[in-house]
């Protein structure tokens, strides 16, 4: 029965392992020009229908409430869009001269991890199952082209999604829909799509010496990050809350899976090498969560003390007042 309940849990890691296979099963499915039609059920018709799902599932006056907490917000958005790119550029800089292969340091260093945006469900669970603060390669790049991609698949699906919540929010929260399910299943698909165009390249080998060390990156990078973040959000002057510490280590070094393959799938539309691209940010996926729920009973317990001592700190304060 335990079992069970773990594969229900973890259903969305299982299906990007049973996609993947799949696609090297029958690669022909999914390519471009193939029975699936990726070229427009997944480059348009599934990419704004994610984030169509985003913008009815985020409740706006959570948003709204949420940016009042400036100091927190500019931390982590500072550090996940301005530090975290350039140290693993730097980083990147110094792997060039190993033998990994050169297409998934720039999946894992440039596109898909570092310059990835912060998730909403994985961070936001893991600091509510802790207590905290739950925040509400040189190619030519045709950027105009990309530019109005982004906004009509992404921009305008995201606000359509907001304006459909203001006339379906008692709807929407009495039936509360599975939004996070739909936008995994289609992300399934993204996926499907994107290693069958790998798969049907014979061109294409994904050694596997590169992708064991590039884990081993991710990993470091993450376990070095949050101990960065830690120590950062609970010096003396850091103004920060034991709440806000927690929503900082998560928030800020989390990325995002959801956002980040539809926008990959945008910006290196038609790239034979896509896929190993794509590899490092399903690789940061899992283990982001895995390594957060291993962390969530020392964090909570750490959090506890950490309120304790300050409610006495507090009452102490009080008392010498008073006398």
């Amino acid at each position: 029965m335990g079992l069970l309940v773990r594969l229900r849990k973890e259903w969305f890691i299982i299906g990007i392992v049973l996609v993947i296979l799949s696609a090297k099963l029958q690669p022909d499915v999914g390519v471009k020009g193939g029975p699936l039609k990726p070229e427009v059920t997944v480059s348009y018709i599934a990419v704004s229908l994610i984030f169509f799902n985003s913008g009815l599932s985020l409740k706006t006056e959570e948003l709204t409430s949420a940016l009042l907490h400036v100091r927190l917000h500019l931390f982590v958005q500072s550090f996940t869009l301005l530090f975290f790119p350039v140290a693993v550029w730097l980083l990147l800089r110094v792997l060039e001269f190993t033998p990994i292969d050169q297409w998934l340091l720039r999946g894992c260093v440039l596109q898909t991890v570092s310059c990835m945006p912060p998730p909403v469900s994985s961070a936001v669970i893991l600091t509510k199952a802790v207590g905290g603060n739950e925040l509400g390669s040189s190619s030519s790049v045709p950027f105009s082209s990309i530019f109005s991609q982004l906004f009509m698949t992404v921009v305008v699906p995201l606000i359509l999604g907001q304006v459909c919540r203001r006339f379906l929010r008692d709807f929407l929260e009495r039936k509360k829909p599975p939004f996070s399910t739909v936008s995994s299943c289609v992300l399934l698909m993204i996926i499907y799509t994107t290693f069958c165009d790998t798969f049907s390249n014979p061109n294409i080998e994904l050694d596997p010496t590169s992708l064991l060390l590039v884990v081993l990156i991710i990993f470091c990078l993450q376990i070095s990050f949050m101990l960065l973040t830690f120590i950062l959000s609970t010096r003396s002057n850091s103004g920060f809350s034991p709440a806000d510490t927690v929503a900082i280590i998560f928030c800020s070094t989390h990325k995002s899976l959801t956002l980040g393959i539809p926008m990959l799938k945008i910006v290196f539309a038609g790239y034979e090498h896509l896929s190993l691209i794509s590899v490092p940010l399903l690789i940061y996926h899992p283990s982001q969560i895995l390594l957060g729920s291993v962390l969530v009973p020392s964090i909570r317990s750490w959090m506890s003390n950490r309120q304790k001592v300050g409610l006495v700190l507090s009452f102490h304060r009080s008392l010498r007042f008073w006398l």
